[in-house]
């Protein structure tokens, strides 16, 4: 049986649409076309590949274990076809999955929106939330780019440090431990928040009050920055967190910032992707708009201006 290869781009929009019509839009085919491609890819595949549920479709089985192999085989062939030309941004259609962490998203994800929409109106963004896992959508190309505050240890993962924030500590306004220096006796003995994804009550502010023969009461791990920014507005708990990242959200809020009493390396901030996007003309402007709207994150903020004395 010969294999017509354009099937494989045709599969890959079924996979990640789920359906027939956005798939069909994604390709910019008919609707009828794409059924027809799709009836002969579970005739080539021996797989219904998506199933009627309702009123959706869903990925069979096999659909979902192969998904991830062919969204990398169709990203390399557009490589391997597209390495040797100019990139035009004007004309450039492609879907980009930008997986940061939720402060970040929450803080300049509607700037990369922007920027990228600006740059390049054919091009898609996912942001979806991380995961409750760490699973390698990265290495799978399932994830095109990504941050962290820990460098890879990976080798064929690259990274590019972005910038570097320093913890403070928000309370809500009238708090009392608001207003002068914050001891770290105070802080210790004060109720906090932490933010983990997968719940954990204790973190590397632990790690370092230990010394000093501190512990700190956790009252809660919130899944989100969000929640735990407004759990703490609504409360006389602690939450220490990065400056920069969550400045913009606390400033909404009207939290109140007090530097931390503990002397702690900045948390650096890097943007994640595999090495098969090292050569990609457009993965890498993608990094550069990236790096360029988080680094803005990190500029000096413009003393307010005084009104003139008339």
């Amino acid at each position: 049986m010969q294999l017509d290869l354009n099937l494989l781009t045709a599969l890959d929009a079924l996979l990640e649409e789920g359906s027939v019509a956005g798939a069909a839009a994604r390709l910019h085919v008919t609707a009828p076309a794409m059924s027809r491609s799709l009836g002969r890819i579970r005739k080539a595949t021996g797989d219904q590949i998506l199933v009627r549920t309702g009123r959706t479709m869903v990925p069979t089985t096999r659909a979902l274990a192969m998904r991830a192999q062919v969204h990398a085989l169709v990203q390399q062939a557009h490589q391997l076809l597209s390495a040797r030309q100019e990139l035009d941004l004007a004309t450039l259609e492609r879907v980009f999955t930008v997986r940061w962490h939720d402060a970040l998203a929450a803080a300049c994800g509607s700037a990369l929106v922007t920027s990228v929409h600006r740059q390049a109106p054919g091009v898609q963004l996912r942001l979806p939330a991380e995961p409750g896992t760490d699973t390698p959508e990265l290495r799978r190309g399932e994830v095109d780019l990504e941050s962290s505050s820990n460098a890879p240890t990976l080798p064929d993962i690259r990274h590019r440090l972005v910038g570097s924030d320093r913890l403070v500590v928000a309370v809500r306004p009238g708090h009392p431990l608001a207003e002068g220096p914050l001891s770290l006796e105070h802080y210790a003995a004060a109720e906090h928040l932490t933010v983990s994804r997968r719940g954990r009550l204790r973190d590397r502010i632990d790690d370092a009050l230990s010394p000093h023969g501190l512990e700190r009461h956790v009252v809660a791990a919130g899944p989100t920055t969000a929640f735990a920014l407004r759990l703490a507005l609504e409360s006389d708990l602690l939450i220490t967190l990065p400056d920069a990242v969550t400045r913009s959200a606390r400033d909404e809020l009207g939290l109140v910032a007090v530097p931390l009493p503990l002397q702690l390396p900045d948390v650096p901030l890097y943007l994640l992707w595999h090495q098969r996007y090292d050569d990609d003309r457009a993965h890498a402007w993608l990094r550069e708009t990236a790096a360029e709207t988080v680094q803005a994150l990190f500029a000096p903020r413009a003393a307010p201006q005084q009104p003139s004395a008339n």
